[in-house]
């Protein structure tokens, strides 16, 4: 773990340094994560023409609808596995390619393999996990389900971080994970919401974007819901599977390097509680005033 101490992102953080971190990251290897999100969305965008929506128009036999939806089995373990393997690439640049010049986006993609099966595992018992969170969230309406969305997806931000720098052990990761992101929660979860309203915005503002060429026939859906069908065509057009994936790989790293950030602020924490007192020989304990962003940074100056 100590070969990350001279990683850019481990560091105590508050809300500044967090925001300045992620996109002085992100501007520094911009054209290598962009590149690799749109070498990944593209292929998604490709396989989504496989969904031929236009056939299940008029279909009222369940039979039918269900042979239909097997059609698109493939499709979707396709999108599944690009999925798994983008997610697993950036994440493993982000960790290791900072503290490791023999690191690069190509390589990334083979040696992050190892943590496939590991993160399967625990991305299926964090489904259960999930829609406990939703079922609760659901108790209490909209503002319960929004929180319940934001907590789950905060908390799988550290999955990945974790299993790449401390092993790929599932039962450990899992316990680390659950850890790691409850210390200082209610920092990690204001992080986490401002970046994920960061990304929705930005996100579809440039979607938004993307329609601007195809807005007659989005119209015609609107205007016309028995023309659907055939104004739907636009989205197997070519051009618009390249904006839409160029669109898509614009936010998208942004996760991983959050990820990256609240697993290395946490760890800088935790380290710097176990470091010895001077002196003394022992620990530094974690004191009422270090779960608050900014008052150790405060302290230390």
């Amino acid at each position: 773990m100590d070969q990350f101490n001279s990683h850019p992102l481990y560091r105590k953080h508050d809300l500044d340094s967090v925001m300045s971190s992620l996109f002085s990251f992100y501007k520094k290897h911009f054209l290598v994560l962009f590149l690799a999100a749109f070498a990944g969305n593209l292929a998604s965008q490709f396989l989504t023409t496989s969904f031929d929506i236009s056939k299940l128009v008029g279909l009222t036999d369940p039979f039918e609808i269900m042979a239909e939806f097997k059609t698109w089995l493939w499709p979707m373990v396709g999108l599944m596995v690009i999925s798994l393997l983008l997610s697993l690439t950036l994440q493993y640049f982000i960790i290791y390619k900072p503290v490791s010049s023999e690191v690069n986006i190509f390589n990334s993609i083979y040696k992050s393999l190892k943590y496939l099966l590991p993160y399967i595992v625990i991305g299926i018992i964090f489904i259960f996990f999930m829609t406990i969170a939703i079922i609760a969230g659901l108790i209490v309406f909209i503002i319960g389900v929004l929180f319940s969305v934001l907590y789950v997806f905060m908390i799988s931000l550290f999955i990945l971080p974790t299993l790449m720098a401390e092993g790929n052990n599932i039962g450990n990761a899992l316990g680390r994970t659950f850890t790691l992101s409850h210390r200082h929660f209610g920092s990690n979860l204001g992080w986490t919401a401002i970046i994920f309203l960061i990304i929705m915005v930005g996100s579809l503002i440039l979607s938004s974007l993307v329609m601007i060429p195809f807005s007659v026939n989005f119209y015609k859906i609107l205007t016309n819901p028995a023309e659907a069908t055939e104004a739907l065509s636009f989205m197997t057009n070519p051009w618009f599977i390249i904006l839409s994936a160029l669109a898509g790989s614009v936010f998208q790293p942004l996760t991983p390097i959050l990820g990256a950030i609240l697993y290395f602020n946490a760890k800088a924490r935790e380290d710097d509680a176990m470091t010895p007192v001077e002196g003394t020989g022992e620990t530094d304990k974690i004191k009422v005033e270090d779960l608050y962003p900014g008052n150790s940074e405060k302290k230390e100056n």
